[in-house]
């Protein structure tokens, strides 16, 4: 069984055990569950639900596994020609991981 989700403007699909890393959001620290309401699509056993847009009824549960994450550096580059103007600023984009734990349809 797999499901289409969508969080922060972004589409995973998913399925149970699944470690994903999705936006960084402002939780409770004894939160330890998520939840994920907008699901686009849910198959399993041979049937497929599509959602117009969402699939009424539909969730993904997942558990939190680190509440913060760096991801991988990404350098921006600014150049000026002929000015003899160079600069290159690096970012680390922070990340929560999350693993699916059930996928309700």
């Amino acid at each position: 069984m797999y499901a289409v989700i969508e969080d922060s403007g972004q589409q995973f699909q998913v399925q149970e055990g699944d470690v994903l890393e999705v936006d960084l959001r402002d939780l409770a620290e004894e939160q330890t569950e998520i939840e994920f309401d907008r699901v686009l699509l849910v198959s399993g056993d041979g049937n497929v639900s599509v959602g117009t847009p969402v699939v009424a009824g539909a969730k993904v549960l997942a558990e939190i596994v680190e509440p913060q994450v760096k991801g991988q550096k990404v350098f921006i580059s600014q150049f000026r020609r002929r000015k003899d103007s160079r600069r290159r600023i690096g970012h680390r984009q922070k990340f929560m991981q999350v693993r699916v734990k059930k996928i309700v349809a």
